[in-house]
């Protein structure tokens, strides 16, 4: 039995997706700190900082299956510090004297931190990917959808007509503005960390500089203006932007789910048979993706509050900051690409009940429309007269029953201005969308950049 979710064979595929786990998994932990300190060794060796020989040993040594994990880790148990424990194991295989040279001029955080801003880059590759997988599908709807009309709704309540193909060009530009949120955040969040002790990079001397800048060169990261150690800002953006991503995945699930109601009906996650709903009331077809969406959502977004009080660290150094990042950082990329994959999966299959649609437009019996019919009103009595009658008229119907249609006709102040025929057309939804097409098609025209 597992204690946390991520790590159960039974429920981690729910929170959490295989490529994220291995992007984070403890191999490849350790492979991204050796990854650091083999680049440091390479370009303090290209310097003549270290030893070429020992710098050229060094990177043939840095190789995660080389490090017993097991002895590793009850090492960092007994040392309580993850990194002097990796050192220590790396003399080891290292022939002659090269372990020595390993780490120079480095501290602990250099390591770890860089660490895991490779990983972070991986991370934000994989999510990008299933971002733009996920904006192809919901174009893709909005496209097939741009002039199904259905209900659009306000306040919970039936409001006007639109299309569904407006609704969905509405995720769609959502998520192409995240999109662009995870390429911009790029430049600020993948910047390496290596400036020693406090930051000043004093162990190294006048070299230290040159060497920073020529590891992170060598590692494909950004270069810092000055020491990240206790600056957790770029970190606090990463969960924030992260949390937007998993944010608009929720929305639609969530919108979904709202929309699959009994009562409604107009949309409904993929169903296969085979699918059970409940346990004990065979007839049930429930959204569990949709929930399951939503519920990452809240959990990635209850996670910014951590993130944002990190920036407030202790002077040159804080544990417990970076303690607490080692805990979130890969839980909250586990979450959001699993958000992410499974609205894939939903938006890939989603049925869409265009018939209870069309339905749904007249279940108030023409109530919907009396925006239309106000406005036709204005042109002779004003705006503010006209909507005074119908406002009366649509109350009695919500009261009392009927139709609009029959309470306008019979309406002293209206039948004498509107013949049957008018009033057809003013109290047909599919006449009444606005421009909805139109910005189906301005959003379809828009690229992820």
């Amino acid at each position: 039995m597992s204690t946390y979710v991520m790590d159960s064979e039974l429920f981690r595929d729910q929170f959490g997706t295989a490529a994220m786990r291995g992007i984070f998994s403890d191999e490849a932990t350790v492979q991204r700190w050796l990854d650091v300190e083999a680049a440091l060794a390479k370009v303090q060796g290209e310097m003549g900082v270290i030893p070429e020989a020992a710098a050229q040993e060094i990177r043939r040594k840095s190789k995660v299956e080389n490090i017993d994990l097991p002895a590793l880790k009850a090492e960092m148990d007994r040392t309580a510090h993850p990194i002097v424990p990796l050192l220590r194991a790396m003399k080891k295989v290292c022939e002659g004297d090269a372990g020595e040279y390993i780490h120079w001029g480095a501290t602990t955080q250099d390591i770890m931190d860089t660490g895991t801003i490779l990983q972070v880059r991986d991370g934000l590759d994989e999510l990008e990917s299933a971002y733009r997988a996920l904006h192809e599908n919901v174009c893709a709807l909005a496209r097939k959808y741009r002039d199904q009309v259905m209900v659009g709704r306000s306040h919970g309540q039936h409001a006007l007509p639109i299309t569904f193909g407006f609704k969905v060009a509405g995720w769609a530009e959502e998520l192409r503005r995240n999109f662009t949120r995870l390429r911009q955040m790029r430049e600020r969040v993948l910047v390496g960390q290596f400036s020693g002790a406090v930051g000043t990079l004093a162990a190294l001397g006048e070299q230290g500089l040159e060497v920073q800048r020529r590891l992170f060169s060598e590692l494909g990261l950004g270069c810092p203006v000055i020491t990240w150690h206790t600056s957790r800002d770029n970190i606090a953006e990463l969960i924030s932007v992260l949390a937007i991503a998993c944010g608009t995945a929720g929305k639609m699930a969530h919108e979904i789910f709202s929309l699959q109601k009994t009562e409604t009906g107009e949309l409904e996650e993929p169903f296969a048979m085979g699918k059970v709903g409940s346990s004990t009331m065979p007839h049930k077809r429930n959204p569990p993706v949709c929930e399951g969406v939503i519920a990452l959502n809240r959990l990635v977004r209850a996670t910014v509050p951590l993130a944002v009080e990190g920036m407030v660290a202790d002077h040159e150094r804080d544990k417990v900051v970076l303690q607490a990042e080692r805990e979130y950082i890969g839980r909250v990329f586990n979450m959001t690409h699993a958000a992410v994959s499974k609205m894939i999966y939903v938006t890939q299959g989603l049925s869409v009940r265009t018939q209870n649609m069309e339905k749904n437009l007249f279940v108030q019996k023409g109530l919907l429309m009396s925006e239309a019919v106000m406005m036709s009103m204005s042109e002779a009595l004003g705006r503010q007269e006209a909507h005074e009658i119908v406002y009366r008229i649509c109350m009695d119907v919500f009261e009392n029953g009927g139709s609009l249609k029959e309470a306008l006709l019979n309406d002293p102040q209206v039948s004498g201005r509107l013949d049957e025929a008018a009033v057809d057309r003013m109290l047909s939804p599919h006449n009444y969308v606005g421009q909805a097409g139109a910005f189906v098609d301005d959003v379809l025209r828009q690229r992820l950049i």
